[in-house]
């Protein structure tokens, strides 16, 4: 997959995607995926059995370590730090919004 073909968006559902729509979405191998999954980087859907399911937001998140290790050739634990704290500021923002405080 070249970076003509991806796409970008905003997660606007909670669709599950199976472990090679991750990985194709994410422009990585499916084996990339399995690695963060064991290392507890990115999480399957709750209570799923049989093949792997991703909730969306995983899309997000996986996308994320992926350019972070792809641009800064950072490693996956360093990665999954700075997705860690980019999440958590995001939140920290939702909450001050929703308390009137922007």
């Amino acid at each position: 997959m070249t970076p003509e073909d991806i796409l970008t968006g905003a997660v606007i559902d909670e669709a599950m995607l199976t472990l090679d729509e991750l990985a194709r979405a994410c422009a990585v191998e499916p084996r990339w995926v399995e690695l963060r999954v064991e290392a507890g980087l990115l999480a399957c859907a709750a209570g799923a059995t049989g093949p792997w399911r991703f909730a969306s937001a995983q899309l997000v998140r996986a996308r994320r370590l992926a350019a972070l290790e792809r641009d800064f050739d950072a490693n996956e634990e360093l990665a999954a730090l700075v997705v860690d704290l980019i999440e958590e500021v995001q939140q920290l923002r939702a909450r001050l919004k929703a308390a009137g405080a922007d």
